[in-house]
C-alpha cells in the first residue's frame, strides 16, 4: 500500500475513536471548518505566529505533495468531524522530519494529541525518517510535557529563548 493511502484506527486512553489518514484536497472544506473551531492561542502555538483560519490555510494543509510533506487528519468516529491534524515535513536533513500536531480546542484532554503525535512518529518512521523534531513556543507547556512523556528530548534553539526544539530518535 502506498503511504498516501495509509489509514489506521485509534482509540485514545479516554475512549475517543479516531480514523487517521493522509489528507486530500477533498478535505479542504472540513479542514477549514476545523480551523475555525481552533482557539487563537492554539493556532498561534501550532503555527508559531498569529494566523487566522482561512481557505488559503486549509488549502495549504490539504494540497501536500505526499512526499516531502504529509498532513494526517484524524476524524472523530462519533460524528466524522476532524478532531486533529498532524503535519510531517522533511526537516533540515533528509533523515529528520518536523512534526506539528493541532487538536480541536474543545477536544483537548482526551488523549487525541498524544495519539496523533504517536501516529505521526509511526508514519515518519515508515517514510524512512530516523528522527523527528517538534518546534514549540517555550510557553506551550502542555505540548512540551506531552512530547517529553513520549521520549522527546529538549534541545536549545539557537538565538531564540522563546522557542523550544524537541527531538526523538525513531526505532
Amino acid at each position: 500500500m502506498l503511504l498516501n493511502q495509509w489509514t489506521t484506527q485509534v482509540r485514545t486512553q479516554k475512549g475517543v475513536g479516531l480514523i487517521v489518514r493522509p489528507t486530500s484536497p477533498d478535505d479542504r472544506g472540513d479542514v477549514f471548518k476545523f480551523l475555525k473551531s481552533i482557539s487563537a492561542s492554539d493556532l498561534r502555538f501550532r503555527f508559531l505566529s498569529a494566523v487566522k483560519p482561512s481557505e488559503a490555510l486549509a488549502k495549504l494543509l490539504t494540497d501536500v505533495d505526499h512526499s516531502s510533506t504529509e498532513d494526517l487528519v484524524a476524524f472523530d468516529a462519533r460524528d466524522n468531524s476532524i478532531a486533529a491534524t498532524a503535519m510531517i515535513a522533511e526537516g533540515h536533513s533528509p533523515s529528520t522530519a518536523e512534526v506539528a500536531v493541532l487538536v480541536r480546542s474543545d477536544l483537548k484532554g482526551q488523549g487525541i494529541g498524544w495519539d496523533m503525535l504517536r501516529e505521526a512518529c509511526k508514519y515518519a518512521s515508515a517514510r524512512g525518517y530516523r528522527r523527528v523534531q517538534c518546534v514549540e513556543s517555550s510557553s506551550n507547556e502542555r505540548a512540551i510535557t506531552l512530547e517529553r512523556e513520549q521520549g522527546f528530548r529538549t534541545e536549545a534553539y539557537a538565538g531564540d529563548a522563546q522557542t523550544t526544539v524537541l527531538t526523538k530518535d525513531l526505532d
